[in-house]
């Protein structure tokens, strides 16, 4: 088994803007596992918030590679436990080698990952398109840009209401909000009034992730369901989640890759949790790998490589009508560039 790794960049089509950072480059690193013929790809983003660098990535990588060259796991699962202590600080490491796991362990099955999951493509649920914080009337241009059903709608501004109903007055789409920690308690509760009134289906995340005693009056009280992001990070955040918010959302990257990813999936919906995963801006690769555990969920937010200028890879390719999945086994994804 050899594992290697490269950095890439990924130029966005606009300037992606969230309540707590802009971009317009999003640098990237691609885990790549081979094993003779068979190989398998993963992908994690760097990302400032949550401290992630090239540099702790590789380094963490690094770390682990004896392990990962000794080549004495099987499946995706035992290699994930393996190396659970020294990815503990570093989980978007140790998702990008686990997504290249399950990449190159369903190629030796002979299978497409959603096949060696026993899940059916046809119950992935859409995804939404992003629209980051901008202008209303460059918000407005991004719609028309691209026409479709359901738009999440980054908010965190001193406007945000005003935002979203001038936005309506375009579209008749599904809105879904993400206010990505920036409001209080009773803003989320108010505003949650009149999202509802505006076509709203949910809010993501309106409080800071440590702010429990606020989520539980906005969970008793919005009018809207509540989903948590930055509150759900690991697997023990899911049974914490329960009773304050409706739904989870589970970022690969920030999980540490789909063998803890399924888990939470899992625990939530026993707990009567909706379930939703997310992506970073992310290439085909990571992108992929989300659409082949997409059947599982409620919601899914896999448009991360539609809202770049060049792609570096191929994979699945999304429409409104249908998700297309590439024709080779595992993942599947592949590199171009």
């Amino acid at each position: 088994m050899n594992l290697s790794y490269q950095v890439v960049d990924l130029p966005l089509k606009h300037t992606f803007t969230i309540a707590h950072q802009s971009r317009d480059v999003q640098d990237t690193i691609i885990v790549k596992l081979q094993d003779g013929a068979f190989y398998g790809l993963g992908e994690s983003t760097t990302n400032p918030f949550y401290g992630m660098t090239i540099t702790n990535m590789s380094e963490c990588l690094e770390k682990f590679r004896p392990i990962v060259e000794k080549g004495e796991w099987e499946t995706p699962a035992e290699l994930w436990k393996l190396g659970k202590d020294v990815f503990k600080d570093n989980p978007f490491a140790q998702c990008a080698l686990d997504l290249a796991a399950w990449d190159i362990y369903a190629k030796k099955q002979g299978k497409k990952l959603y096949e060696l999951l026993e899940l059916n493509p046809k119950d992935i649920p859409l995804t939404n398109f992003t629209i980051g914080i901008d202008t209303v009337e460059k918000m407005v241009e991004k719609m028309k840009e691209v026409h479709w059903p359901i738009y999440k709608i980054k908010l965190g501004t001193s406007d945000d209401l005003a935002i979203i109903r001038e936005l309506r007055k375009h579209t008749d789409a599904v809105f879904r909000i993400d206010a990505n920690c920036a409001w209080t308690a009773q803003q989320a509760i108010d505003y949650s009034v009149e999202l509802e009134k505006l076509g709203v289906e949910f809010m993501e995340q309106p409080l800071g992730k440590d702010d429990l005693e606020g989520m539980k009056e906005v969970f008793e009280y919005s009018k809207l369901p509540v989903i948590a992001d930055e509150s759900c990070i690991v697997e023990s955040d899911v049974k914490k989640c329960h009773g304050l918010f409706h739904g989870i959302n589970v970022k690969l990257v920030k999980a540490g890759g789909i063998t803890p990813g399924l888990r939470m999936i899992h625990e939530a919906k026993k707990l009567g949790m909706k379930t939703m995963v997310g992506c970073m801006t992310e290439s085909s690769v990571g992108i992929t790998a989300i659409a082949h555990i997409a059947p599982l969920l409620d919601y899914v937010d896999m448009d991360g490589a539609m809202l770049l200028s060049i792609d570096p890879a191929k994979g699945v390719i999304i429409t409104p009508e249908k998700v297309t999945f590439p024709e080779g086994n595992g993942i599947g994804a592949e590199m171009v560039v």
